[in-house]
């Protein structure tokens, strides 16, 4: 999962059922990274993403804030300014310890039709996603994915990684997308040749009423343990914006405004040249990092999809074709 990358920690907090469904999830670096992001699509929501653009003075972020709630559901970065801030964790902006200012960029996706008007996370949701973080976290109907659908279907958390060389890339999805994760025809993802997901894909057509397309939104992380410049993990971002384009159809709608970060840890320098690149080796490394990240962000959101369980009155992959786990 993306907590295979030493340095980042993953926390949620939702509520579902009595009129609820949504939640927070949150990203945390406590030794902060290098971060930037990709936002595509029609309708994002976002919060404190200007300030990852290559040329803005801060360099590192400390969190990022991934919510349900739409624009509402900004205000879950609060709690975890708060968390981080009682911790003396963000941006130095005087000589005492506690004079800083923590730096959380956060995206929403929009959910509110699968919760009763008014209940959505606040800064609360944030704060207690915070407590929970740890390198070991669930996926499906938890956090941000708790009133996530996709197409037809309830959508979900889902997270992966890879190796590539001495890297580690990992990727977090919240997978709530305007197009389809799935071939109603037959039952398969459409990312299903990304990996290998534990099902046996069916092949029968899905009985579902059709869904009216909502406001939508998936937004996600990818992560890296190399030491790379804003620039470089922009390259990352907008790289993983073609992992989601792989599992979802159409992506990047006029109803979804999706918004993917990336973080460096930095733990690993990039080669600056030799072997069969010379003064290349350091972007074609990056190169490789890109092609990571595309194939992990489009398994996260695969595994979003199928750990979900049904919520808000959406149904889960997992109710409509059973027979795929066995």
């Amino acid at each position: 999962m993306i907590t295979d990358v030493p340095g980042v920690l993953v926390g949620h907090h939702e509520r579902v059922g009595d009129g609820w469904a949504t939640g927070t999830t949150v990203v945390l670096v406590p030794d902060g990274a290098v971060g930037a992001v990709d936002q595509r699509g029609g309708a994002p929501g976002t919060r404190e993403t200007n300030l990852l653009e290559p040329e803005n003075l801060v360099q590192r972020v400390n969190a990022v804030c991934l919510s349900g709630g739409s624009a509402y559901g900004l205000a879950a970065a609060d709690g975890v300014m708060r968390w981080l801030a009682e911790r003396n964790l963000g941006f130095p902006v005087g000589t005492q310890p506690h004079e800083v200012v923590p730096i959380v960029p956060a995206a929403v996706l929009f959910d509110l039709p699968r919760s009763e008007w008014g209940n959505r996370p606040d800064a609360s949701f944030g704060y207690a996603a915070c407590e929970a973080a740890s390198a070991s976290f669930a996926q499906g109907t938890v956090g941000a994915g708790a009133g996530a659908a996709v197409g037809s279907l309830k959508g979900g958390v889902g997270s992966a990684s890879e190796l590539v060389g001495e890297y580690t890339v990992g990727a977090l999805a919240a997978v709530n997308a305007a197009g389809e994760a799935v071939d109603l025809s037959t039952g398969r993802a459409y990312a299903a040749d990304h990996g290998d997901f534990g099902v046996k894909w069916p092949s029968r057509p899905a009985d579902l009423p059709p869904r009216r397309t909502d406001l939508n939104t998936t937004i996600g992380v990818v992560a890296v343990d190399a030491a790379l410049s804003k620039a470089e993990a922009r390259r990352l971002a907008v790289a993983a914006q073609d992992g989601l384009a792989r599992a979802v159809r159409p992506a990047h709608t006029m109803f979804d405004g999706d918004t993917v970060f990336a973080l460096a840890t930095g733990a690993r320098e990039l080669p600056e040249a030799g072997g069969p690149f010379g003064a290349a080796a350091r972007p074609a490394a990056l190169d490789a990092l890109c092609s990571a990240a595309a194939r992990v962000f489009a398994r996260a959101m695969v595994h979003g999809l199928l750990a979900a369980t049904t919520a808000g009155g959406v149904p889960a992959y997992r109710d409509v074709w059973p027979e795929a786990f066995g």
